[in-house]
């Protein structure tokens, strides 16, 4: 029996996520997470063969929460739920850790297979976003600015497109504003942008947002 841990902040996708999973007679949830800090909580607490991980959650969240969740568990397979299609989330979330990573718009059977391949041990991508993760592993020297960024760098780099402001971010992350300050330069510096607004005008060019986000 494959015992799967949900972390998402949102009710109705761990819902979702309990029953889709409640059909397969060889996987049952052993536990539900709403924020990072339950995440690892639960993982020190219940036996948990794969997380399954929103990577967007009030708190301690992302690439840093992976990288916790390693430390603590490093034999725990992780596989990332995430809203973003854009292969570099993918990419940042593999290097910092996570065994696979599937988009919300997956369909639940690649969900079933996902979690059975990283529970074996595998890996496991959304097939829309395969290709791309392919070649951004094996070519970063021939990738866009964006690919350049830290998983720090990258997170935060998100975050300023997404409308967080540094005091945002920094309580989020539970850093200062000087170290988000620091980091967020070297964004602009890496991207040869001189504003925010020249960062979420590449971020949407490059498909790292939506037309319509908040």
């Amino acid at each position: 029996m494959i015992q799967i841990l949900i972390a998402d902040d949102h009710a109705i996708i761990r819902d979702g996520l309990k029953q889709i999973i409640s059909f397969v007679s060889n996987m049952a949830v052993a536990g539900e997470a709403s924020n990072g800090e339950e995440v690892l909580q639960k993982i020190r607490m219940l036996k948990v063969d794969v997380l399954v991980l929103d990577m967007s959650m009030p708190g301690k969240s992302g690439i840093a929460l992976i990288q916790q969740i390693n430390a603590i568990k490093p034999d725990l397979p992780i596989l990332v739920l995430s809203m973003h299609q854009e292969s570099q989330y993918a990419v940042q979330a593999m290097r910092a850790g996570a065994s696979g990573y599937i988009t919300k718009n997956t369909a639940s059977s690649q969900l079933i297979e996902g979690i059975r391949k990283v529970a074996e041990g595998g890996t496991f991508v959304s097939p829309e976003i395969s290709a791309k993760l392919i070649k951004q592993l094996h070519k970063p020297e021939t990738d866009l600015p964006h690919t350049k960024l830290t998983a720090r760098e990258f997170q935060i780099f998100s975050m300023l497109v997404e409308g967080h402001s540094v005091n945002d971010i920094a309580r989020i992350l539970t850093l200062s504003n000087k170290t988000i300050s620091t980091h967020k330069a070297a964004v602009l510096q890496k991207m040869e942008a001189s504003t925010t607004a020249s960062l979420v005008y590449y971020a949407l060019k490059h498909g790292l947002i939506n037309e319509g986000y908040d």
